[in-house]
């Protein structure tokens, strides 16, 4: 039996970060698409003054409630929970690259909600 649309949309909404990040992957790759918005090109040095940073590089600043901010970052970046005590451990330190502006301020949110501070470059 087929999922209706809703059903999708349910299951995409219950996922982490990571998780969902993966599905576009695997369905740019099945699809042969890409999930990139298109970009209008302007003539000259214009393009260049226009384009805009696509990915991020969420870094881990600060930690006032270790325990919250572990499993956080283990359930966003989808991770094992040694690997997230690691990388809280070791803040500041680098918890995702190559992230869309939109999974880099869902991180940053999920650190900040669970006692931690974070930011992208």
């Amino acid at each position: 039996m087929a999922l209706t649309n809703d059903e999708i949309l349910d299951a995409i909404a219950n996922m982490t970060v990571q998780q969902a990040a993966d599905l576009v992957k695997a369905m740019e790759e099945k699809f042969g698409v890409s999930a990139a918005a298109p970009v209008a090109v302007a003539a000259g040095p214009v393009a260049a003054a226009a384009e805009e940073q696509t990915e991020f590089t969420v870094t881990l600043d600060k930690v006032e409630n270790k325990m919250g901010v572990i499993k956080a970052v283990k359930a966003a970046l989808g991770i094992s929970l040694i690997d997230a005590k690691g990388l809280v451990e070791s803040a500041p330190s680098t918890l995702k690259e190559g992230l869309s502006k939109a999974d880099a301020d869902a991180l940053i949110a999920a650190v900040k909600e669970a006692g931690g501070e974070a930011s992208k470059k």
